[in-house]
């Protein structure tokens, strides 16, 4: 009896278990139909015998939701032939998603060697062009890159040349300008040397020049005095001169009164004389003065 009821119950179980998971795939069936794909998603998982069919449908609710690489994961378990050609498909959008050219284009290889469909095919050309454009823009983006590498080393090695340059002419100029300051000083050594020297120079013809103004001055001065003592001598020359003239004067008018007394006065003078004397009231005696030819005789009256 006890083993009669052990089947029984093991398959009244089973029947249980499979009505839950009928329920179960409906609800997951009706949300997925819905749009639920999570609530699909999460009604799959509930099942815990997954066949193919059921992960095939897990991995959709998972694409649908954009989680590529879960649905990656439920895909690659499926191994049959009549849903293997249609996982590697979602397999290759999956990789696409996800940026995997390669891989994605693998899967859909895969895919037409089992099943010749026609938008697994478009879509393993449409990647194909893709790859192409990625390749081109990949080896345009490393020629830009070499050539930005290239502008990059050719810029430094300009920049490093240009700098090797600016520091030999910051040194040329630095040998420039302390060449030409020493030059600056030599010119003003050279040129306060020239003009102390002219200085000297204009100093001693100064002195010179005030030797020379005061020998000029003391020559002048004796010309002056040489020219005053020679009209001072003039002047007493001219005064002696005029002295000896006026005495000469004097002479000869002492003289011409000598010689006015030594002539006799004539007979009218004589008379004139004595009227002028008695006409005053004065009696006096007439010493008669000689003519010519007689001699004086002092003691014989007029």
């Amino acid at each position: 009896m006890f083993k009669v009821i052990i089947p029984v119950l093991i398959l009244a179980t089973t029947l249980f278990a499979s009505l839950l998971d009928f329920r179960t795939l409906d609800r997951a069936k009706q949300s997925y139909e819905h749009g639920d794909y999570s609530g699909a998603q999460q009604e799959y998982e509930k099942i815990a015998d997954k066949n193919d069919e059921l992960r095939f449908n897990l991995g959709d609710s998972y694409y649908k939701q954009k989680k590529y690489k879960e649905a990656l994961s439920q895909y690659e378990k499926i191994g049959s032939k009549e849903l293997r050609a249609k996982a590697l498909h979602n397999m290759g959008n999956s990789y696409a998603n996800l940026k995997q050219i390669d891989k994605a284009i693998e899967s859909y290889e895969e895919a037409l060697k089992l099943n010749d469909d026609e938008d697994t095919a478009y879509n393993l050309e449409l990647l194909k062009k893709i790859k192409d454009q990625q390749k081109k823009k990949d080896n345009q983006k490393k020629k830009d890159q070499k050539n930005k590498k290239d502008q990059k080393k050719n810029k430094d090695q300009k920049d490093k040349n240009q700098k090797s340059k600016d520091q030999k002419n910051s040194k040329d100029q630095k040998s420039k300008d302390q060449k030409n300051k020493d030059q600056n000083s030599k010119d003003q050594k050279n040129g306060q040397k020239k003009q102390n020297e002219k200085q000297k120079k204009d100093s001693k013809q100064d002195g010179q020049n005030k030797e020379s103004q005061k020998n000029e001055k003391e020559d002048q001065k004796k010309a002056e005095s040489k020219e005053k003592k020679k009209e001072k001598e003039e002047q007493m020359k001219q005064t002696r001169s005029k002295v000896d003239e006026t005495k000469k004067k004097q002479e000869n008018q002492k003289m011409k009164a000598m010689q006015a007394k030594q002539q006799p006065i004539s007979d009218m003078q004589e008379r004139k004389y004595e009227k002028m004397l008695n006409g005053r009231g004065i009696q006096t005696l007439m010493v008669p003065l000689k003519s010519k030819g007689e001699s004086h005789d002092e003691q014989k009256p007029w």
